[in-house]
């Protein structure tokens, strides 16, 4: 078991920042921890790192517990906050030798940089400041100094924040390529992210998680369920269409455009084109929508759909 957290509990004055999280990654996977602004990611991700305690239960990374022996869990751990803390008035080979120092690397530490430099795609900046690379370059070298002392796991806080999508592209492909060695856990709100590089994904809200499932799990996690998208030449009661017998809930989305949330295997557009014509409005388009990774994430974040499987 690469990663174990049992029932932890983070607490900030009285405000609950982790509300009894639990869960196992393997060594190998790649973990993406989704969840709104303000869910619990970061502090997740601080505890796992040894930044902050829990407040109570357990966290253990490479069979060392994060509050028993945190500097062996640092040894094992890679970490890429959200605000990339680079010395920016150091070069780029000059700020990587300093982290293989740090880190105790002895004769190792000159094959290490060079390594890095070139995983990373670092070759044609190795020469300058930190503090005048792009924001690409500069996670680049973040991930650099995580990477640097050839860590088991790899936690990843927003590490393509920022980035514009040739960067966003390249980042990801390093990523994909490090989790092939490593376990990799990593917070982002880009779902296409997620769909494209994630073994697994954990949704966590209001510091608890209500969803943890492979990707290709998740985005048919209502698989009987269907998204009908509709549009009418008016604004419609909302509790009215939801008394259609198999609709679950309806959600407005802008101006008289709707999204239809239908239980079971019924085709419930029959009983929508009745519903418009009793009430005399018009239906200016209507389809069946393929759940993607974004609704499922965007449905259990806002509670559109309130009831989960469980997986």
């Amino acid at each position: 078991m690469s990663v174990k957290v049992e029932n932890i509990y983070k607490l900030y004055g009285r405000q609950k920042a982790l509300n009894d999280v639990s869960f196992d990654i393997q060594a190998g996977e790649i973990v993406g921890l989704l969840g709104p602004n303000g869910a619990g990611k970061t502090t997740l991700m601080k505890v796992l790192t040894c930044f902050i305690p829990p407040t109570s239960g357990r966290a253990v990374v490479c069979g060392y517990d994060v509050m028993e022996e945190p500097l062996a869990v640092r040894k094992k751990v890679g970490y890429l906050p959200e605000t990339n803390p680079l010395y920016l008035d150091m070069y780029v080979r000059e700020y990587l030798k300093f982290m293989a120092e740090i880190h105790k690397l002895g004769k190792n530490s000159k094959n290490r940089v060079e390594e890095m430099i070139n995983i990373t795609g670092l070759e044609q900046e190795q020469y300058k400041k930190l503090g005048a690379l792009s924001k690409g370059y500069r996670q680049r070298a973040g991930l650099a100094q995580a990477l640097i002392h050839d860590p088991d796991v790899l936690i990843l806080d927003e590490p393509t924040s920022g980035l514009d999508p040739n960067q966003l592209a390249e980042i990801r492909e390093l990523i994909l390529k490090t989790g092939k060695q490593k376990t990799v856990i990593f917070s982002t709100h880009i779902m296409q992210e997620v769909e494209a590089v994630c073994d697994r994904v954990i949704i966590i809200n209001h510091g608890s998680i209500i969803t943890d499932a492979p990707t290709a799990e998740l985005q048919i996690i209502n698989k009987a369920d269907k998204i009908i998208s509709v549009e009418f030449d008016r604004e419609i009661d909302q509790e009215e269409l939801k008394k259609i017998e198999g609709i679950h809930e309806v959600a407005k989305e802008k101006n008289n455009f709707y999204r239809i949330f239908a239980k079971g295997e019924e085709d419930l557009r029959p009983k929508i084109f009745n519903y418009a014509v009793e009430k005399k409005c018009v239906i200016l388009s209507i389809k069946l929508e393929e759940q993607s990774l974004e609704q499922v994430f965007r449905a259990l974040t806002n509670d559109v759909v309130k009831e989960v499987k469980t997986l």
